[in-house]
């Protein structure tokens, strides 16, 4: 069983960060014997004055290959790590949905997007998760960051935002590596250019500063763009962490 796991608002400005929470959560997971975790990916979402957050107002979301029987024992430790873990003053929430179960899976996703571009309360994102199905819970100060989590969990159910956290932990910086060779990769399964085009399997790329893909299409995506080397050969680069801001 194929389960989403999103929280949001677990820190403040000295704490560790929502992400490594969430990497923990999922690191658990597996330690429980309760399923595979697939990585984190970070979701932006609106940055606005009425909307409190910490620093960039994202969320985190990873998905599980669940065993049967095992999703209310991870749904309590979840709530209770959130309620031990998070940082004093923080407002966490936390969303976890089974897509074969959600109702109207269009809704969840159609929420997520919309919290990339609006203003939405806390009622809303409670009430479409009773209606749709999908846990939703508050743990800890106002409770806000349930709008977070149950956008993160529609972005990563989309398959078309965000970014992974980290890095791909098999490759380094400086390495040169064929395209099919960065498609053996766990936590790769495409290689493409931003505009959607592919690259072929024996061009090789160079990898550069904390490579990560990105979520395009529900498929983990890796960035590259077009280089010449040092012999001016053509060739390929995984995209600069400033142009990955933008996933």
């Amino acid at each position: 069983m194929r389960i989403l796991i999103a929280i949001d608002d677990t820190d403040n400005p000295v704490s560790r960060g929502t992400g490594k929470i969430a990497s923990l959560i999922a690191d658990a997971v597996q330690q429980n014997g309760w399923g595979t975790s697939g990585f984190v990916t970070r979701h932006q979402l609106l940055v606005h004055p009425d909307i409190p957050f910490t620093s960039h107002n994202s969320t985190m979301c990873f998905p599980v290959e669940m065993k049967e029987g095992c999703l209310e024992r991870l749904i309590a430790f979840a709530s209770g790590f959130l309620e031990r873990e998070c940082a004093e003053g923080s407002d966490p929430g936390l969303c976890v949905a089974v897509p074969d179960q959600v109702s109207v899976a269009a809704e969840l996703v159609a929420f997520g997007r919309r919290a990339k571009e609006e203003v939405i309360a806390k009622k809303e994102a409670l009430d479409l998760a009773k209606r749709l199905g999908v846990h939703l819970s508050e743990h800890g100060g106002t409770g806000h960051g349930v709008i977070g989590a149950l956008a993160g969990a529609g972005l990563r159910l989309w398959g078309n935002d965000g970014r992974m956290r980290g890095r791909l932990a098999s490759v380094h910086p400086g390495q040169i590596l064929r395209v099919r060779e960065l498609l053996d990769q766990p936590d790769v399964d495409a290689v493409g250019r931003a505009d959607g085009s592919a690259v072929g399997e024996e061009e090789v790329v160079l990898i550069g500063d904390k490579p990560k893909t990105v979520m395009r299409y529900g498929a983990s995506v890796l960035l590259v763009t077009a280089t010449t080397g040092a012999n001016g050969a053509a060739g390929w680069e995984t995209l600069p962490r400033r142009l990955l801001r933008e996933y």
